[in-house]
């Protein structure tokens, strides 16, 4: 049997609301992205549902989020953002559960790949903070960049107990001599189990011109390293704009797993984002 087609990571935002530094010289992103915007394309896409990521490091945001959610039965669960860091980081997260939509919280993410300390996963209160996600049940999303991947793995080490999404994959340097090294932390972060990766965001960080040879090779070490029940396909809208629409950033999707079988397709496009964040 088929199961619903998810859209694993997307993002909203509302420039009137709070801005968004990062879109700053970034034509295509340096406007409000809305839900209604979203809609449209998943219907025409065959998207049943999605998840909501968060785009900065405020509480408000999740808490607005949650509301979304709440209101748009699209959106089937939100990843938010509370400072992993603070000693009451529990109490947080329970106070985010308990205000309007607050059911829809499946998972939280720190924006890692800004932190200038590589090593910033590994701080004692990051730590702690990572151990009172795993005791909400929570998953919790890894952004990272590459040379930030070693890192992860200690701390997925570490904390063993937490259930982990890597975002992007990891954001492979595709076309450069560090994806070697991508390669292989890719396969060690795999192997220390509870960690599931999404095929996501490679059109942002493939070169200029790319074509799907040049992220077939990337999307077949996911996939081959975590296996397909463990990998969620995801739009990373809107910002796959920068190279390439909706629509294909759903057909590359679909043809990166196309070599799959039936039941490993109905996975990787829906089924482990369903079963990853308790959808």
């Amino acid at each position: 049997m088929s199961t619903d087609r998810i859209d694993a990571h997307h993002h909203v935002w509302d420039l009137t609301v709070r801005p968004q530094e990062w879109t700053t010289g970034l034509a295509p992103l340096d406007r409000s992205w809305l839900l209604a915007d979203l809609e449209p394309l998943l219907n025409n896409c065959g998207i049943d549902g999605t998840v909501l990521v968060e785009t900065v490091n405020v509480e408000p945001e999740t808490a607005e989020f949650l509301a979304l959610a709440q209101a748009h039965p699209a959106v089937r669960g939100v990843v938010g953002w509370v400072d992993l860091t603070a000693p009451d980081v529990s109490d947080r997260i329970a106070a985010l559960r308990a205000g309007p939509g607050g059911d829809y919280l499946k998972g939280l993410r720190h924006q890692v790949q800004l932190e200038p300390d590589p090593q910033w996963l590994l701080r004692p209160e990051v730590l702690r903070g990572l151990r009172a996600v795993a005791a909400s049940g929570l998953a919790f999303d890894l952004l990272v960049k590459p040379h930030q991947l070693a890192a992860a793995v200690a701390a997925v080490r570490q904390v063993p107990e937490g259930r982990y999404v890597l975002d992007h994959a990891g954001k492979p340097p595709i076309g450069s001599d560090g994806m070697r090294s991508w390669t292989q932390l890719l396969a060690e972060l795999a192997k220390c189990g509870q960690v599931a990766c999404k095929l996501s965001g490679l059109v942002t960080e493939a070169p200029a011109g790319w074509q799907i040879a040049d992220l077939r090779a990337a999307a077949d070490h996911v996939l081959a390293s975590f296996g397909p029940d463990l990998v969620m396909a995801g739009s990373a809208w809107p910002v796959c704009l920068l190279a390439v629409d909706y629509d294909g950033v759903w057909a590359l999707n679909r043809a990166l797993v196309a070599q799959l079988s039936p039941t490993e397709r109905d996975a990787a496009l829906g089924g482990c984002a369903i079963a990853w964040y308790q959808l």
